[in-house]
């Protein structure tokens, strides 16, 4: 392999994502242009709806299509710049795609407070824990004794929106795939129980905790789960709509929950979608919160690393069949 390296879109998956999707390749040395900054890629992300933006259904960002690099968000060290406010040194965020070097525009990038170890800014404090952050700070908005669900609780998201959920004094109850998650979430995270949905049912979890109504959905997954926990939300609940993997990587995805709206009107339930990028504005208020919590020992996270560029198509892949522990993410350099 040349010094850089990419991963490109080969062609869009019909069902099931595979390796063959993607082309691991050589490129030329970006050099950056006026206003760009060439970046040395440190860190890459995965993430579940990297597999939605294969479609070519426009999402929040365009389709990804056949030959293109996969747009990942990442980390990055600056190189060379040819843009004020950023210098060689820095460290950055953004969408950096799935290669080693990249020459992009400055305004794209946000320049960051460089904290140990440099991996929390694509977990706890990066796009995952604002992630959680905002979804429960703006919609779930749980109180002190309420009950609050989490679905793919052992996940990147999950794992972090369910411990905030718990320092904001509620009880709170996973969602996992398998005994060792569901042992995770309750003696590693400090939830307060677990269900797994391999194992049971999620209504027949809730009855065995003796739960009777849910006051804060945190839904990570969509289809049958989310039906599942709809029909058992509290009055005036709050479902908070985070993501649908468990609809990206098919070709034939489920209809939608049965019930909405009339459900909706008779318990006055609040379901609300939102993506983490509404709120680019306060992602400095985020990050000071989640590392207090961090420096505290409130907040625990877990990173679930691959090592070389050429296994960010197999860390999605293992993401989208629930085999992953919390953030998955590549280290690149």
């Amino acid at each position: 392999m040349s010094e850089n390296t990419e991963v490109v879109l080969a062609d869009r998956p019909q069902g099931h994502l595979e390796p063959g999707h993607f082309r691991v390749q050589d490129a030329g040395m970006p050099v950056a242009g006026a206003g760009e900054v060439l970046l040395r890629i440190l860190w890459l992300s995965v993430d579940p709806a990297n597999r939605a933006w294969m479609s070519p259904v426009p999402t929040y960002v365009a389709p990804v299509k056949p030959g293109d690099v996969f747009p990942g968000f990442g980390l990055g060290e600056v190189v060379a710049s040819n843009a004020a406010g950023f210098a060689p040194g820095d460290l950055v965020e953004g969408v950096t795609g799935w290669r080693r070097f990249a020459a992009l525009p400055a305004r794209g990038l946000r320049r960051l407070k460089r904290r140990e170890p440099v991996t929390q800014h694509l977990s706890v404090l990066g796009i995952t824990g604002k992630t959680a952050w905002f979804g429960l700070e703006e919609i779930g908005r749980p109180k002190r004794a309420e009950t609050v669900v989490v679905s793919a609780a052992a996940g990147a998201v999950g794992s972090i929106a369910g411990q905030l959920a718990k320092i904001a004094g509620a009880r709170v109850i996973g969602i996992a795939g398998g005994e060792a998650k569901c042992r995770h979430v309750v003696e590693d995270l400090g939830f307060d129980a677990a269900i797994d949905y391999k194992a049971e049912s999620v209504g027949e979890g809730l009855k065995r905790h003796g739960v009777k109504g849910v006051d804060v959905y945190f839904d990570n997954v969509g289809g049958p789960m989310l039906e599942s926990v709809l029909f058992r939300m509290a009055n005036f609940g709050r479902i908070v709509c985070c993501g649908n993997v468990s609809q990206y990587d098919t070709a034939t995805p489920a209809p939608g929950p049965r019930g909405v709206p009339g459900l909706l009107v008779v318990k006055r339930i609040r379901m609300e979608g939102f993506i983490v990028l509404d709120y680019e504005a306060r992602y400095d208020e985020a990050e000071e919160a989640l590392a207090g919590h961090v420096a505290a020992g409130r907040l625990k996270y877990v990173e679930d690393v691959l090592e070389g560029i050429d296994r960010a198509p197999e860390g999605l892949i293992r993401v989208l069949a629930g085999g992953n522990t919390g953030k998955t993410m590549i280290k690149v350099a």
